[in-house]
């Protein structure tokens, strides 16, 4: 679960949690809502750790230099 993804759980739970009214038997959607939004927020600070304490590599792209190499003359080159 990513960033983008416990966003949608913590909309959906605040959705579930104060804009709807309706009752279903045997389970609080209130409750529901609560538990989608406390995922989604403990998904969110996971997902902020791993991606500010990830070990950036940096490509640094190495130049090699041939010595003594003629270079191709116009009719030798591909296109």
């Amino acid at each position: 679960m990513r960033i983008g993804g416990s966003l949608v759980l913590i909309a959906i739970g605040a959705i579930l949690k104060f804009a709807v009214t309706t009752s279903v038997t045997g389970v609080s959607l209130a409750t529901v809502g609560v538990v989608l939004m406390v995922v989604g927020l403990a998904g969110l600070v996971i997902s902020l750790v791993l991606a500010f304490t990830s070990r950036r590599v940096d490509v640094v792209p190495q130049t090699v230099r041939a010595e003594n190499v003629e270079p191709l003359r116009s009719e030798e080159r591909r296109s």
